[in-house]
């Protein structure tokens, strides 16, 4: 039974996922637009909608939390600087996956996330 067990693992280790998760949230906050597997996606996209609450509060308590997790200063810059005020009035959803076909090698389906204008 799969009481309690919440998330993909991804095929991967558990340090190896949380630093793939840290990557992907740190390239979406910088790109504003990334291309993965749907699974990743899917996986990533509440971890970076926290990240966004938490910089739309602004204090210094929520920026160390997100220099923990991001471990990125111009990332976290942006974020608390740009990205809280695009998003000030929004009550969450700030990002979309937008379907992108499938991979040419293994087929896999892929996504564009992107952060909602």
């Amino acid at each position: 039974m799969r009481h309690l067990i919440k998330g993909r693992t991804l095929g991967r280790r558990t340090e190896h996922r949380l630093s793939m998760y840290r990557n992907l949230a740190v390239q979406l906050i910088k790109n504003e637009q990334i291309k993965t597997t749907e699974a990743k996606a899917k996986e990533i996209k509440p971890v970076v909608e926290k990240l966004i609450t938490q910089g739309k509060k602004g204090d210094l308590h929520n920026r160390r939390l997100v220099t923990s997790f991001a471990r990125d200063k111009s990332a976290v810059s942006k974020l608390f600087d740009d990205l809280a005020g695009r998003y000030e009035s929004r009550q969450g959803g700030y990002t979309r996956m937008v379907r992108a076909g499938y991979r040419k090698g293994d087929a896999a389906p892929m996504v564009v996330l992107e952060l909602v204008s």
